[in-house]
């Protein structure tokens, strides 16, 4: 790991690619605490911890929401208009599957439908979540004109959400790793220590000198659940299944140290399915809150069902969290095109036939172990929110736990990037000599 950073510090266009990345998310943050004109958000900031919905949205938003920034709404609604559209395209509607099957021509099309549909959702979230907020806090606007002004918010919510969006692009493609993901990640760093620090509070900064004890025994379990997850969340990430493979050409029986195999992930999907889940379990919430009064009969039954917070809402979200990792996982790895590169190669899987069968087995492995890594992930994604149920845990565990498996998750694919682009400079300069 230190070889690697040295070696990147090294490396001029690396080191250059890092510091663009630091400059981008500097504009992040610093746009995260630019509050929209025309609101007073004293009781929005006093009620972010204690609503599940709002801390929820304001952990993926980097704190933003909490005072109503421009970049309240983060990229929330492209990672929703992105799960939309991907579901569309199987076989839903198909010219949005034609243009799934039709490589990268396809894709691009895809993505500029998804940037579209991510405008109008953009616009619709701002425009709920502003029309609710100021339902909930009276003092929230102050104009009179409500209708007004939460049009002329959401429109700088839309736009704040689209200039991150850019600036998630040019991350993409000036700067290391994903764009979209390392603002999330951003994001949720920045919000650790506020959560670490509310979790003292809760556990320890309330108590008397007789159970000092006891609360920091609870704040070194609420310390170790944190570490074991982001140990489990690097084990989830690193396990493979390796698929001997042999070539044609070799007439030699290859020893078993020197046998070429074909990784396969056990979570092909990283953390795309937390994301993806906790966006679904969050959006009915923030729709119903523009419809009913906080306390109604409607938002208290969703909440049961949608806010993390009961066994059931919990269950749900492993049901999802499953679904999404078998569906993110099928769109990752397509079997049929491992079967058809390996027959290029001049490759084949040992007593297994080349063609059909070979695709029919990579499928049988891969839904074998994707359902341990969507197991794991589910697991590990439910734990935090499950722990404040029973134990004196505060509730704030379980949004962190959720960030760190994305902070985690984001970090490694984020470093592995690196290191492929290190090797492909070292080869590149071994070529040149």
């Amino acid at each position: 790991m230190f070889a690697t950073f040295v070696s990147m510090c090294k490396n001029k266009e690396i080191r250059n690619r890092i510091l663009f990345t630091l400059a981008m998310l500097f504009i992040f943050r610093f746009g995260t605490a630019i509050t929209v004109p025309g609101v007073n958000t004293a009781e929005l900031l006093s009620g972010a911890d204690d609503n599940s919905l709002i801390a929820m949205m304001n952990l993926l938003g980097g704190g933003g929401l909490e005072q109503l920034s421009i970049f309240a709404l983060g990229v929330g609604p492209y990672i929703t208009a992105s799960i939309i559209i991907q579901l569309l395209s199987m076989d839903v509607i198909p010219p949005l599957t034609e243009l799934a099957k039709s490589g990268a021509t396809g894709k691009k099309q895809l993505d500029r439908y998804t940037r579209y549909l991510a405008v109008v959702l953009s616009f619709l979230q701002g425009f709920t979540m502003v029309f609710s907020f100021s339902k909930t806090y009276p003092t929230l606007l102050e104009s009179n004109a409500v209708f007004a002004q939460c049009f002329y918010i959401s429109t700088l919510l839309t736009a704040g959400s689209m200039f991150l969006l850019w600036i998630g692009d040019r991350i993409s493609m000036k700067g290391i790793g994903n764009g979209v993901s390392i603002i999330i990640m951003a994001g949720i760093v920045a919000r650790l220590p506020h959560q670490f620090t509310s979790a003292y509070q809760t556990l320890v900064g309330s108590l008397d000198s007789s159970a000092m004890f006891g609360g920091l025994l609870n704040f070194g379990l609420f310390i170790l659940c944190y570490v074991l997850i982001m140990i489990f969340v690097v084990f989830m990430q690193l396990a493979e299944r390796k698929i001997p493979i042999q070539y044609t050409s070799s007439t030699v029986q290859t020893r078993k140290k020197d046998m070429t195999y074909l990784p396969l992930k056990i979570n092909s999907a990283s953390v795309i399915p937390v994301i993806f889940s906790s966006a679904i379990m969050v959006a009915p919430l923030q729709i119903a809150r523009f419809f009913y009064a906080e306390g109604s009969d409607v938002l208290v039954t969703m909440t049961k069902y949608l806010g993390l917070t009961t066994p059931i809402s919990l269950t749900i979200y492993v049901i999802l969290i499953l679904m999404f990792t078998f569906f993110y996982t099928k769109l990752q790895v397509d079997p049929e095109k491992i079967a058809e590169n390996l027959g290029k190669s001049g490759t084949y899987i040992p007593g297994i036939r080349p063609g059909t069968e070979t695709k029919e087995y990579i499928t049988k492995v891969l839904n074998r172990i994707t359902v341990l890594g969507a197991i794991g992930l589910a697991f590990i994604a439910v734990l935090p929110h499950a722990l404040p149920l029973f134990t004196a845990l505060p509730q704030s565990m379980g949004l962190g736990g959720t960030g760190i498996i994305i902070v985690v998750g984001v970090a490694m694919e984020t470093v592995k990037q690196l290191e492929g682009q290190l090797t492909q400079k070292s080869y590149r300069g071994f070529m040149t000599r």
